[in-house]
């Protein structure tokens, strides 16, 4: 029998099944303010065991990407509130994804235009953000010339951090995942290449890793460690995060540490690049020997790969993410072998409700 649509003990709820909805950008608010459509776009995945949302920044310095909802002040509090009422309306659980983007940040979008910052000064070559252009258009331009933070200025985003997991408390969202993967900040921290300090945030692998421990540590200080996930994306090179040597055993470092610290998951993220996996059965196995609590896995995703990795013991759960774009009922459809609707690519970013709430859930009648 199945496990994807058993229940499972994540800290101290149960989902009624392990699919997870992966966090996924969509850009719809315009004043940085979950609003009524954010609610109801949450409200119609409410069956997933789990909904991760969006990243949202902890502060303006932390913002990447043009309308996305932030946690750094009280209205946007009140906005995620409405969006954590329509899902345990719906008996549904959500976690709140901490987000500071680093270096991969535009001037129009930080504080007085100033540029981002970053583990160090290397820019991303290459990478695109969903900012502003000089006639104040909203779309991809580059990401800007990152500046290192100062020594001090560490421990100033480890409280941003803890202040967006209080708020997120307050705004009702069942836990916090803190955003490690994908080439942001911690992973920026991470990597030799974009972590050349000299201070204890650089260095070896212990002191690359410094930051982000420390975060997870002051998060779960302030709303318990069992409501505390983080995301992580070993061997990704997305945004101009090159290989390095220590990549596995950096991550498996993080496992071992990880474990300590009684979280309610670690969440990998697959990037997939060129359609091939990155993070092989082997690479889980180890991971679940040093790691002890809920492993999540996202990244091409499909029930069979699923089921197969939870039969072996290497995930606890299984996350989804662009399927959830355009198949608001996806647990429905995985349970009963009902086809995909496949996403608009043009309306994943920006717009209105065209695209984000419009997709309808499948008629059984129809088959």
């Amino acid at each position: 029998m199945t496990r994807l649509f058993d229940n499972c003990r994540l800290g101290g709820i149960v989902l009624r099944n392990r699919v997870v909805m992966a966090p996924m950008t969509r850009a719809r608010s315009v004043d940085t303010i979950a609003g009524a459509v954010t609610a109801q776009y949450y409200r119609q995945r409410a069956t997933a065991g789990l909904i991760v949302t969006e990243g949202t920044p902890i502060s303006p310095e932390g913002q990447g990407y043009a309308y996305v909802p932030g946690i750094w002040s009280s209205k946007q509090v009140a906005g995620w509130r409405r969006v954590t009422d329509a899902v345990h309306d719906e008996d549904g659980r959500i976690f709140a994804q901490l987000w500071h983007v680093g270096r991969l940040s535009h001037t129009s979008l930080q504080p007085g235009r100033q540029r981002p910052v970053g583990a160090g000064a290397a820019p991303a070559h290459g990478g695109k953000t969903f900012a502003f252009a000089d006639d104040g258009t909203a779309g991809l331009v580059d990401v800007s010339t990152p500046r290192p933070l100062s020594t001090q200025e560490v421990g100033r985003v480890i409280r941003d951090f803890v202040c967006g997991a209080t708020n997120a408390s307050d705004a009702g969202f069942d836990g916090v995942e803190l955003h490690g993967a994908n080439g942001y900040l911690f992973e920026q921290f991470l990597n030799p290449s974009t972590n050349t300090r000299t201070d204890h945030y650089g260095g070896s692998i212990r002191h690359r890793a410094r930051f982000l421990l420390e975060t997870v540590d002051r998060v779960s200080e302030a709303i318990g460690s069992t409501r505390v996930g983080i995301r992580l994306s070993p061997f990704s090179e997305l945004f101009d995060m090159p290989a390095y040597a220590e990549t596995a055993s950096t991550y498996l470092y993080l496992a071992s540490e990880l474990s300590r610290r009684d979280l309610a998951y670690v969440h990998l993220a697959d990037q997939l690049p060129a359609g091939d996996r990155v993070i092989d059965v082997d690479f889980l196995t180890a991971f679940r020997a040093a790691y002890r609590g809920a492993i999540i896995l996202a990244g091409g995703m499909t029930r069979e790969l699923a089921e197969d990795l939870m039969a072996r013991n290497v995930i606890d759960l299984a996350a989804f993410g662009q399927p959830f774009i355009a198949n608001p009922d996806l647990v429905e459809r995985l349970q009963n072998g009902w086809p995909l609707t496949t996403p608009d690519r043009d309306s994943y970013y920006g717009g209105g409700a065209e695209g984000y709430l419009d997709y309808p859930r499948f008629d059984p009648a129809s088959v």
